[in-house]
This record gives structure tokens, C-alpha cells and sequence, in this order.
């Protein structure tokens, strides 16, 4: 029999991978769903930002309700209604409805949030950048494994099923169906936490008091700024880049197009948990390699992968200005490497600082941070560009004063008190929010 901690592991990982192959389903298809509904480039960003729009109240919602009821609770109910609206995008025969229950169905991505809640639950600190690495990064190949690479393949020009003849609303179906089957297994088989101990801890902190406050803190709010600028980057680019290389280098073809935009999918999803590899290794081994942050060893490596972001922008810019494609591929990869390291550095720091609130936490982070992948499509669909590649090195402009951020709150006498310092909710923690040992 799987340990339980493996199962739980598993469980939340094919529910996180199914999300992002829902969440994203609509990118591989934006031709056909153009030509449909006769939606030019501009209103494709729109329809980018709408496919997140109901995410980050979603996910801040769904992380203490999570607390409170345990994810098999939470995930069964969000599969459901996901699978369900899902299946009725198949069938929308006007662009109201059509956009309508994808929003609905874009809730498939607040299944982050639960996954990272529930293999907290499960796992030791010293573990937990691995384990959440794991999760996240399989999870969020869904975008480009999933939606970008398989789908395309599945359901390409010229399908004929025995339910549909256009491809995406096959897909949008089918995907559907499995949501709903997985939901039942969750609820099923899916187990709150390792020990009554440890789901009593988390239970009894899940107050909208506490919500309040621990979501805060300095070093939630640092962190969810830093979301914003790596995940909130992955959505954007997840649901652009289809766009992007075919529209900006005249890449007509579907399949080669998603299959472009993949690359950096499977980048930012399979090496993320590398990036919380790394931050365990860090914490464990103790050693300074930026100064600046002696003897905080996960804020030293989260830093790193910041900037990183920032300066693999850039070089997405420069290289789609070069005219070949081919340099802007391996750019958009590199880009991609970034996201996974950082955010496998930043979700190995959240159960790491907030043990017992991480579901919480973990949806004021991921929650504020989907919030950039609402904006970055509009900068690179924005009309007074003068071309498609500035977008990348426009937005890395903007990523700066989050990087100031972390700069300030890293620093040792900050980060030391930044689970007890804050901004707008001033006090102690509530009593009935006191943070108490983990079952670990």
C-alpha cells in the first residue's frame, strides 16, 4: 500500500495537473475560437485575462476555508464545479456563455492553493521545498504537457468525434469529465492530514481574524509581491505565447505554435522542484553566498531566482527583436527555468514560515499573485507598443520595485520578525490564531 503521504502527494498532484490543463485549455485553441466568435489580437489578450480574472478571489477564499475543512473537502467541491462548467463551454453557442462559464471554469486554478495546503499537511519542514516542488512543478506541467503539448495533439485541425467536430469544444469536454471523476475519487480517498494533532492545529487557526492577520505580515505580503512577478508571469505567458509566436513570426501552424509555447511550460513546471530543492539545500547547509542577507539561507536563494526573472525578460525581448524564432523559443525556455526556481523557492518559504496557517498564506500568495497574470497579457498585447517583443522588457521594468521589496524585507533584522511585523492589521496575533507546534 502507497504511504500517506505518497497518496495524498499523488492525489494533489493529478489534481493541480488537470486544473492547469483546464485553466489553459482555451490558449492552444485561440485560432479557431477567433475565428468563431471574430475576436481580433487586442480582445485575445482579453480573453488571456479573463481566463484568470476569478482566480485571485478564488484562491484567497479557498486557502482558510482549506484550513477549516480539510482539502479533500475543498478539492472534491472545486473539481466538481469546474468539470461542470467546463462541459457547458463545450456547448456555448454565443460568446456571452462561451466566456462566461470559462471564467467559471478558470476556478480550476485555485486547485494550487489546495494541493499546497494539503501536502503541508503531510510533510516535515525540512522536506517541504521538495514536496511542494514536486507537487507544483508535475502540477504545473499541466499547462504545457497538457494544454499546449497533448491537446493539440488530441484534438487537432480537422477532428471529428463522435460528439463534436470542433476541436476545442472536445477538449473543453472531455477535460471536463475527468474533473468531475477526479473529484469523486478525491473526496473519496484523499486524507485532511497525518495526524488528528496536526489537523486540529490547522483547524483551530482558521479564523478570518487570523486570516487577517497573518496575511499581513511582512513576509506573506513580500512574498505574494514576488508571486506576482513569477507565477503571475507563468499565467501570462501561458495563455500568450501561442499568440505570440504566431502572430509575431507569422507561425500559422497550431501544433508548431503550442509546441513552441510548450517549452516553456514544461521549463516552468518540471524544473520547479529544483527551486525548492534548492532552498531545503540552502537551509540546511547554512552558508551566506549573498552577504547582504547573512544567515537567512531560503531569502538568500529567493532573491537570486527574482532576479533572475528580471534579467530573462530582457533576453526575451532582445531575442524576439533578432527576427528568429528559434533564439526566441530557447529565450522564452530560460524564462521559464527562472519562474520554476523562484517559485519553488517562494512556496518552499511559505509552510516554512506560517506551518500551520500555510493554506491561508498560500492563498493570499498564490491569490495576489495570479493578479500579474491578469495584467502582464495586456502589456504584451498593448497597442502603442511598437511590436510584439517590448512587452517582455516592459514588464521587467515594472518587476523592480517588487525586487526593492524583497531587498528590504530579506535584510536579517527584518526578515527575523517578518512572521510577527505588518502592514494595516497592527497587534498580536489572535489568541484563538496562535501559532501552535506542528505535528512534524
Amino acid at each position: 500500500m502507497i504511504d500517506g503521504k505518497w497518496k495524498n502527494l499523488l492525489l494533489a498532484t493529478a489534481m493541480f495537473n488537470l486544473g492547469f490543463v483546464i485553466w489553459f485549455s482555451f490558449a492552444p485553441f485561440t485560432g479557431g475560437i477567433a475565428d468563431e466568435f471574430g475576436l481580433s489580437v487586442a480582445q485575445l489578450g482579453l480573453v488571456s485575462s479573463a481566463a484568470v480574472i476569478a482566480v485571485p478571489a478564488g484562491r484567497i477564499l479557498i486557502g482558510p476555508l482549506t484550513d477549516r475543512y480539510g482539502a479533500p473537502v475543498t478539492a472534491s467541491a472545486t473539481l466538481l464545479v469546474v468539470g461542470t462548467f467546463s462541459i457547458i463551454s463545450a456547448f456555448a453557442t454565443t460568446y456571452e456563455v462561451f466566456t462566461a462559464s470559462r471564467v467559471i471554469a478558470s476556478l480550476a486554478g485555485i486547485t494550487f492553493v489546495i494541493g499546497i495546503q494539503h501536502v503541508a499537511e503531510w510533510f516535515e519542514e525540512e522536506n517541504l521545498g521538495l514536496a511542494e516542488g514536486i507537487f507544483a512543478g508535475i502540477g504545473n506541467a499541466g499547462a504545457g504537457l497538457g494544454a499546449y503539448f497533448t491537446l493539440p495533439r488530441i484534438f487537432g485541425e480537422g477532428y471529428a468525434g463522435p460528439l463534436f467536430a470542433t476541436n476545442w469544444r472536445a477538449a473543453f469536454f472531455y477535460t471536463g469529465v475527468l474533473a468531475v471523476v477526479l473529484g469523486v475519487v478525491y473526496y473519496r480517498f484523499g486524507d485532511a492530514a497525518k495526524s488528528e494533532a496536526k489537523r486540529q492545529a490547522t483547524k483551530e487557526q482558521a479564523s478570518f481574524r487570523q486570516f487577517l492577520y497573518v496575511g499581513t505580515r511582512h513576509g506573506a505580503v513580500v512574498l505574494a509581491a514576488a508571486y506576482v512577478m513569477t507565477f503571475g508571469l507563468e499565467v501570462a505567458m501561458n495563455g500568450w505565447l501561442g499568440t505570440y509566436y504566431r502572430e509575431g513570426f507569422g507561425q500559422g501552424d497550431i501544433v508548431i505554435a503550442a509546441t513552441f509555447a510548450s517549452t516553456f511550460s514544461i521549463a516552468a513546471g518540471l524544473l520547479r522542484p529544483i527551486g525548492g530543492y534548492a532552498s531545503d539545500v540552502a537551509a540546511r547547509r547554512e552558508r551566506d553566498f549573498l552577504p547582504w542577507f547573512e544567515g537567512r539561507y531560503r531569502e538568500q536563494w529567493t532573491f537570486a531566482t527574482l532576479a533572475f526573472v528580471v534579467v530573462a525578460l530582457v533576453g526575451m525581448t532582445v531575442a524576439g527583436l533578432t527576427g528568429n524564432i528559434y533564439l526566441a523559443v530557447a529565450a522564452g525556455f530560460v524564462v521559464g527555468v527562472s519562474c520554476a526556481f523562484s517559485e519553488g523557492a517562494i512556496f518552499a518559504q511559505v509552510p516554512a514560515m506560517f506551518p500551520n496557517s500555510s493554506g491561508s498564506v498560500a492563498g493570499v500568495v498564490g491569490g495576489i499573485g495570479t493578479i500579474g497574470g491578469t495584467v502582464y497579457p495586456l502589456v504584451f498585447a498593448a497597442p502603442f507598443l511598437p511590436n510584439l517583443h517590448l512587452g517582455y522588457a516592459v514588464v521587467a521594468v515594472t518587476m523592480l520595485p517588487i525586487l526593492a521589496l524583497a531587498a528590504w524585507v530579506f535584510q536579517p533584522a527584518v526578515a527575523e520578525r517578518a512572521t510577527e511585523d505588518g502592514w494595516l492589521v497592527s497587534g498580536e496575533a489572535p489568541a484563538d490564531g496562535a501559532v501552535a507546534p506542528s505535528d512534524d
